[in-house]
């Protein structure tokens, strides 16, 4: 059988701590199934900007387009921050998703029963959690033109354009639909149709889409509301639809839910190359010292074995492992809670191998 090629880039910060504990993980699923993985690292973000003076080099790129898949750590870090915003570490980040035409951000937020205690929430609230956030990647002010910082009369005007086709709106659309058809059938539309005429659009194309799908219920909320909804009543959602700035913001206040970002993993995906990365970022603060919580990124090696590899039994497996860890009562400092015993970024790895190795082939 044809190996599997995926491109690894650790990226900056606790990026290769954590990629190195989730490939520990994949090496398992290898040795379980008998399916090759074709490993290739490259640089990326400060790191490559660092050796290569840009923060996507073309080889890099050209490393992902030629792959099956991406496994991305984390990039960024306040050793950058004075740099051009043209050669910053996140204009890596966002020249592969242009680059591999990554469309969809798919963030799942799962409350662990386990770790229950670790929300800042209520009990009550957040237990039994489990919605997806799905993301547009490509349109909006991120990408949208003009852009940029001028002088205007003597004095600095900074821009930057929300932009959105039909075409980008129906294509994310459909994301939502076709993931909330095998879900619980709910679909939530997030915009500010209110006051932005650009989610006015994205609010009449999703309705539109929806026609195709009677069986999904349809609903449209604003931004602001559904920011306190999440905090409110997050058992009432399923999968959320919306737009790549409200996305960014909402899925981080959602991963609160769960009680620490290094929970959460996300996929991004597009008509072939796919890339997987942990929600967080590169938390220079704690970099080198062995804190890291790896959980998000191991987690996001599940969900590349589903998505990417149509490896759905050695996904569940992954998953089941880590609940594994964590009901037996191991965490990493992000997630402490009273009685439990605190592991570092390497030992929770092991761990999370041990596990699924023990499990039933």
């Amino acid at each position: 059988m044809k190996p599997y090629r995926i491109a690894v880039l650790p990226g900056d910060g606790i990026g290769p701590e954590i990629v190195r504990e989730a490939l520990k993980v994949l090496g398992v699923v290898a040795e379980r199934t008998g399916v090759r993985f074709d490993l290739q690292e490259g640089l990326v973000g400060g790191a490559a900007y660092d050796r290569f003076g840009a923060p996507l080099p073309e080889e890099v790129m050209q490393l992902a387009l030629a792959s099956d898949a991406v496994l991305l750590g984390a990039v960024g870090g306040p050793k950058w921050e004075s740099l051009d915003y043209s050669v910053r570490p996140e204009r890596g980040l966002l020249g592969l998703r242009s680059g591999l035409g990554l469309y969809a951000n798919l963030r799942p937020v799962v409350v662990f029963e386990d770790l229950i205690d670790a929300s800042p929430l209520k009990p009550d609230v957040v237990r039994g959690i489990d919605l997806m956030i799905v993301r547009e990647l490509l349109g909006d002010a991120y990408f949208g033109k003009p852009r940029g910082v001028r002088i205007e009369n003597g004095r600095r005007i900074g821009i930057n354009t929300m932009v959105y086709t039909e075409d980008e709106i129906r294509r994310i659309a459909k994301v939502g639909f076709d993931l909330a058809r095998g879900r619980r059938k709910k679909l939530l539309s997030v915009d500010k149709a209110n006051v932005l005429e650009m989610t006015e659009l994205w609010r009449d194309v999703v309705t539109e889409v929806g026609r195709d799908y009677p069986e999904v219920e349809l609903r449209h909320m604003y931004v602001d509301n559904c920011a306190m909804q999440l905090i409110r009543n997050p058992g009432q959602f399923d999968v959320i639809v919306t737009t790549n700035m409200f996305g960014d913001i909402l899925s981080d206040e959602a991963s609160m839910l769960t009680g620490s970002l290094g929970m959460l993993p996300s996929a991004s995906l597009g008509a072939k190359t796919a890339m997987y990365e942990p929600s967080h970022g590169s938390a220079p603060d704690i970099a080198g010292k062995g804190v890291a919580n790896p959980l998000a990124t191991i987690l996001s090696v599940a969900m590349m074995l589903r998505h990417s590899f149509a490896m759905a039994a050695e996904a569940d497996q992954v998953e089941k492992a880590v609940r594994m860890v964590l009901k037996e009562g191991f965490r990493t400092e992000d997630i402490r809670q009273a009685g439990a015993r605190i592991v570092g970024t390497t030992e929770m790895g092991d761990l999370v191998v041990e596990r699924l190795r023990a499990l039933p082939g």
